[in-house]
């Protein structure tokens, strides 16, 4: 892999640590390096697996160990109290992989091919999940606008009874995508040209190397949240820029990297399967799970109530993912569009005002 040379900060940021811990900048900084060749060896071992299950459970695979490294460091802000970063971090996953990462994937895959083709009723299903996301997200949102702090206690019950039907949700897309309709998400990895018996690793060794990498992001995220509000006041950043923009793209490094390489291989069901499946999966699953476990860690526990920037972008990229997704084919310009809008999206939030503590 050509970012290994990026496991060095692994030791320095161990050193850097112990040595200089006033200086969050360089800690901030040097964690989040050591994250990405983690995160990138997850998603070559969830490769490997994907070659021997197909793309559907592949593409589920990928988005599920990549987006443990969103949760891990969600569960350390979590921890510290820290739930506009979480949400933040939340929402940047969501859009960053329905625009930031499937944007890349369409330019990589199209530079080289005039169309490519994926299963058009499997991404329409996907894309329908992510408007109930959406509205999932609007809906307390509006609630903490209209009922302000006399209705935050009845919010905190709306948010736990709206997290355990999202998971119900999410559990059934999984039975919908996986055992009833698997066909729509199959793809043609070994069709039309693909090379079969690619998988080069053992399931052994991919799930050894998933587990160390895992274990390995879960240190170092630790150490970047800790960091993480003195380096942003240091960088004159706002907090809702680095956790949408900043710790999003940190932590979903292993879908990056996974899904473009897929759609350069002309793998656009993988692609669509990692890329709209960890949005759906970020959505439905990790944020209703951090909701239940917020009651058991953390000073307080946290509510689904989104900030009304944070649900305008989510909105957005849901709304043009499913005008580009809809239709089976993807080229080059429809990837520029995608991360044309993300770029758009993250200038208003470099630029926009820190928001006040909840």
């Amino acid at each position: 892999m050509t970012i290994n040379w990026l496991l060095v900060f692994i030791p320095l940021t161990i050193v850097l640590e112990h040595i200089t811990p006033e200086k969050a900048l360089w800690i901030f900084l040097s964690s989040g390096l050591a994250i990405m060749p983690l995160a990138a060896w997850m998603g070559k071992a969830t490769e490997q697996l994907s070659e021997r299950t197909g793309e559907g459970i592949g593409g589920l695979l990928n988005a599920t160990f990549g987006n443990a490294a969103e949760l891990i460091i969600a569960l350390a802000a979590l921890r510290g109290g820290l739930h506009e970063v979480v949400k933040a971090s939340l929402a940047g996953s969501i859009v960053g992989n329905i625009l930031l990462v499937l944007g890349a994937s369409m330019l990589a895959g199209g530079t080289s091919r005039s169309e490519q083709h994926y299963n058009a009723a499997g991404a329409r299903s996907q894309a329908t999940m992510l408007t109930l996301a959406a509205i999932a997200l609007i809906l307390p949102a509006a609630y903490r606008a209209a009922a302000g702090e006399m209705g935050a206690a009845a919010l905190g019950d709306i948010s736990v009874w709206m997290s355990l039907i999202l998971l119900a949700v999410y559990a059934a897309n999984l039975i919908f995508s996986l055992v009833t309709h698997r066909e729509l998400f199959a793809g043609s990895a070994h069709e039309g040209g693909h090379e079969s018996g690619h998988a080069s690793w053992s399931v052994g060794r991919a799930m050894l190397v998933l587990g160390l990498a895992t274990a390995a992001i879960a240190w170092m995220s630790e150490i970047l949240v800790g960091a993480l509000e003195p380096a942003t006041t240091t960088l004159g950043l706002n907090d809702v820029f680095v956790g949408v923009f900043v710790v999003a793209i940190l932590g979903n490094a292993a879908e990056h990297s996974t899904a473009v390489v897929a759609a350069m291989k002309d793998r656009m069901d993988l692609s669509l399967s990692i890329a709209i499946g960890s949005s759906v999966q970020v959505a439905l699953f990790v944020a209703p799970l951090l909701v239940l476990i917020s009651y058991a860690i953390g000073p307080r526990p946290m509510d689904l109530a989104f900030s009304g920037g944070l649900v305008l972008t989510i909105i957005l990229a849901v709304w043009i993912t499913g005008q580009v997704a809809g239709d089976g084919r993807s080229d080059w310009l429809r990837g520029v569009q995608l991360l044309a809008v993300y770029l758009i999206l993250a200038l208003v939030f470099l630029f926009g005002p820190q928001p006040a503590t909840r």
